[in-house]
C-alpha cells in the first residue's frame, strides 16, 4: 500500500503561514485591548486588514483540505484520539473563519468603518447599525479569541505529543515531504 506520509507543499505552506498570522493577530488583539491613543489606532490598522487575510486564506485552506488527500493518522492511534483531533481541526476552522466574520460584523454594527489599506479600501457593512449588537459582537469575538488560543496551545501540545512521546511522525507530516 502507497500510504501518503506528508501533507502537500501548499497545505503546508498555508497551515505555517495562518500559524504565525494567528498568532501575531492574537498578541496584537491582546495590546489592543490594552492600549490607548495612538497606539491603539496602529494595532487596529494591522488587526483589521490581517483578520480579513487570515478569512481568505482559511477559505482557501479548507478548499485545499477538500480536494487534496492528507496522511492518515497511525493505525495504532486510539479511537478516541482520532475523533478528537478531527474535532479540533473542525473547531480551529471554524474559529478561523468565525473570528474575521465576528470582528466584521461586530465594526458594522458599531457603524465604523471598516478600512483594510490606506484610506481607499473599504469593506461595506454587513450588518446594520445597532450598539448592542455591537456591545454582543465585542463580547464574541473576545470569548472566540481565547478560545482560539486555548485550541491553539492544546493543538501545539498534540503536536508535541506526537513527536516526543508517540513519535509516529504526524508532525514530520506537516513540516517535511
Amino acid at each position: 500500500m502507497n500510504r501518503l506520509v506528508s501533507f502537500s507543499l501548499l497545505a503546508r505552506v498555508l497551515h505555517w503561514l495562518m500559524a504565525v498570522m494567528i498568532l501575531g493577530m492574537l498578541f496584537i488583539g491582546v495590546f489592543m485591548a490594552t492600549s490607548v491613543g495612538p497606539n491603539y489606532h496602529r494595532l487596529v490598522t494591522l488587526h483589521r486588514p490581517l483578520g480579513i487575510a487570515i478569512f481568505v486564506l482559511a477559505i482557501l485552506r479548507i478548499g485545499n483540505r477538500l480536494r487534496s488527500s492528507k496522511p492518515l493518522l497511525p493505525d495504532d492511534l486510539p479511537p478516541l484520539l482520532g475523533r478528537a483531533a478531527t474535532a479540533s481541526h473542525i473547531l480551529l476552522y471554524g474559529l478561523m473563519i468565525a473570528l474575521p466574520l465576528v470582528g466584521w460584523g461586530m465594526l458594522s454594527a458599531g457603524g465604523f468603518p471598516i478600512l483594510l489599506w490606506g484610506q481607499s479600501v473599504f469593506l461595506p457593512p454587513i450588518l446594520p447599525h445597532n450598539p448592542v449588537l455591537w456591545s454582543w459582537l465585542r463580547f464574541a469575538h473576545s470569548i472566540l479569541a481565547f478560545a482560539l488560543f486555548g485550541l491553539i496551545l492544546v493543538h501545539i501540545g498534540a503536536a508535541l505529543f506526537h513527536e516526543l512521546i508517540r513519535r509516529d511522525g504526524v508532525l514530520r507530516s506537516m513540516i517535511s515531504s
